[in-house]
């Protein structure tokens, strides 16, 4: 069987080759953050902690010192649904419930790395999958 040439594919062919710098050039820029929704993360938590968030829970580890000389309400008040300040250096930080500031929970990257930062200033160590689990189910409790 023979193939007769395909006089298209050949006006194609010359397009295909100069834009394979461009794929490079797109594919070789960094990627940003995938978006996230304080339920998407939630259900990362649960999975990584193999037990489902128990808002109870979350409330009473917030609200509680776990040994240290701050809570997470030192800074983020008992109940977050309004800004706190940081308790050491005063700076305003703005509402944690997600329904009260929609920024909150909403990069992956940056929800780890203040809940690694905040918890060992807490617990003086990174908290577990099942603690942040519990906490966050608790803030997604929180409603206007």
């Amino acid at each position: 069987m023979s193939h007769a040439p395909n006089p298209q594919a050949s006006r194609l062919w010359p397009a295909a080759v100069f834009s394979l710098p461009a794929l490079a050039l797109a594919l070789s820029l960094p990627v940003p953050a995938r978006a996230a929704t304080p339920a998407e993360l939630l259900d990362g938590y649960v999975a990584a902690a193999r037990a489902p968030g128990d808002a109870r829970r979350g409330q009473a580890f917030f609200t509680q010192r776990h040994g240290g000389e701050w809570s997470c309400a030192s800074c983020h008040q008992a109940l977050p649904t309004q800004a706190g300040k940081h308790a050491g250096t005063g700076k305003e930080i703005g509402a944690l419930a997600p329904a009260f500031n929609p920024r909150r929970f909403s990069e992956p990257a940056k929800v780890e790395k203040w809940f690694r930062r905040n918890c060992k200033d807490v617990l003086e160590r990174e908290c577990s999958a099942g603690e942040k689990a519990d906490v966050l189910a608790w803030l997604m409790t929180l409603k206007p």
